[in-house]
């Protein structure tokens, strides 16, 4: 078993210098910041918390709305600990295996069908998440019309030039293009450790803002357990599951992040330490933010904040957490998009050059990506189906059925029974919550087009 792991590791390291710091099509600053330092276990925290919080934060106080604060941090805590299982199977196959990639890890046990089944959840939710990304972006810029202006309305007025479409066109090629013409994820780190930072900042502001409510006693009263009246009510529950599950997804990265650092228990060491982090940061919004606007807390909580009193002080921190919250968004949007345009380029290109090593086609398919979810986001007015259908359908794939089955079919023979029946029970509650879940809202959208 060790032995399986060192060659593995040998074996990565010439992967890793032929798309990082030994490519000769490399950008020099890019070169010489790999030369400089290894990957380490900050920088892939850093980098595996960016990936983790994105817009699942904004949605997490509505699921303290729907469940209740107990329930809801019990299902943090849980579907916390199941992803930590899940990818420890990841790492534990793949430093057993020849796989330096998700799509790898499933052709070794599935072949080409579980390869190709990875490769589209994780093209289908990473292009979803890039989507949600502009999209909130754009309602923080510019707003979602009359009724809700955005940041750079309220300050200038309404100007042809942060109209959604000018503003949201002007942050692609000015903030994102080139932080996504890095080759290499560790490139990343110190954008990723800013963007955990702002997301530690929002997080604070709204702490601040609850905590100086509560003293004033404006808070709402929290609901502790959820409000049952029927039984739609209670397959509602089901419904913020979904939503949990998108805000831990980070499978699609491990490998990116994972071989770059080369060690598997520094890696497991860094997910646990990422994991904790941001198990933390969502509960610690969920409750402050549910303290502050009780049940009348959107499925977006930016739109709450978008509602100010009317005093100077409340309005200006509205602006600094819409605005810290978007500009954490821009920064995990290359990490997303690094992960979505390698997989595109193994299921499309799998018999040709690395794409990081040839440049056209990896400026092509970077301009490409760019280009649809600009578009997408554009046509696209709203973030919630995009998050119910992702959390139902990629996502719980990526976090919990695609690992599970990897150590139930056990290719190494290294699961223990143990780990076999851990397996069968996450996919099973991944299969029965994501049906439920799939089911409620399809009933709710008849009912409504009935009414």
């Amino acid at each position: 078993m060790k032995q399986a792991k060192n060659n593995v590791q040998t074996k990565m390291t010439p992967a890793i210098n032929a798309t990082g710091a030994d490519s000769p099509l490399l950008p020099h600053h890019d070169t010489a910041e790999a030369s400089k330092q290894a990957p380490s276990v900050p920088g892939a925290v850093f980098n595996v918390s960016t990936s983790i919080i994105g817009a699942g934060i904004m949605s997490i106080p509505a699921t303290l709305k729907v469940l209740g604060v107990v329930p809801a941090f019990v299902m943090i805590v849980l579907i916390a600990i199941l992803v930590e299982i899940s990818v420890e199977f990841m790492l534990r196959f793949t430093y057993s295996g020849e796989s330096t990639t998700y799509a790898g890890l499933m052709r070794e046990s599935f072949g080409r069908v579980g390869s190709g089944a990875v490769q589209i959840c994780v093209m289908i939710t990473n292009l979803g998440c890039l989507i949600m990304y502009l999209i909130i972006i754009g309602d923080v810029v510019s707003g979602t019309g009359a009724e809700h202006l955005g940041v750079l309305q309220e300050w200038f007025g309404v100007h042809w030039w942060n109209l959604r479409a000018v503003a949201l066109l002007f942050i692609l090629l000015f903030v994102m293009l080139p932080l996504v013409l890095y080759r290499r994820v560790e490139s990343l780190w110190l954008s990723s450790a800013v963007s955990v930072l702002l997301a530690v900042v929002f997080v604070g502001i709204c702490s601040v803002m609850a905590i100086h409510a509560l003293i004033r006693g404006e808070t709402k009263t929290p609901r502790i357990l959820p409000k049952l009246d029927n039984g739609v009510s209670f397959f509602n529950l089901f419904t913020a599951i979904p939503v949990i599950v998108t805000a831990f997804t980070f499978h699609f990265n491990v490998h990116a992040i994972g071989v770059e650092l080369g060690k598997p228990a520094a890696m497991k060491c860094a997910v646990r330490i990422s994991l904790v982090l941001c198990a933390a940061i969502y509960f610690a919004i969920g409750i402050f933010g549910y303290l502050l606007f009780g049940d009348s807390t959107m499925d977006d909580i930016l739109v709450n904040f978008d509602q100010s009193s009317g005093s100077k002080i409340s309005s200006f921190l509205n602006d600094i957490v819409r605005l810290s919250y978007a500009l954490h968004l821009m920064l995990v949007f290359p990490l997303l998009n690094f992960s979505l345009r390698t997989n595109i380029a193994e299921f499309l290109f799998s018999k040709k050059l690395i794409t990081a090593l040839d440049t056209k086609r990896f400026v092509l398919l970077t301009i490409v990506l760019l280009a649809v979810a600009y578009i997408l986001a554009i046509a696209i007015p709203s973030i919630w189906y995009l998050f119910q259908f992702m959390g139902s359908t990629s996502a719980v794939c990526l976090a919990f059925i695609f690992p599970g089955a990897i150590a139930l079919r056990d290719i190494h023979g290294i699961s223990t029974a143990r780990d076999k029946t851990i397996a069968a029970i996450m996919i099973s509650l991944a299969v029965i919550t994501s049906t439920i879940a799939i089911s409620t809202n399809i009933y709710k959208m008849v009912g409504s087009s009935n009414a």
